[in-house]
């Protein structure tokens, strides 16, 4: 399912007046590091698991 434009700045703008310009910001940092922390314990995940082939051969 795809959007547009139109739909895309229709969320942007909820989104403006649900949280206010003031917590924006924060959001998004909080969601960025919330991404870096998940990323960075898939990679630790399949660095064991790779760990655990290799010792196992």
């Amino acid at each position: 399912m795809s959007f547009g434009l139109g739909e895309g700045l229709l969320i942007l703008a909820v989104v403006l007046l649900l949280f206010g310009g003031k917590k924006i910001p924060q959001l998004a940092s909080a969601l960025g590091k919330a991404v870096t922390n998940f990323k960075k314990g898939m990679n630790e995940e399949e660095q064991s698991k790779t760990k655990e082939i290799d010792k196992d051969s």
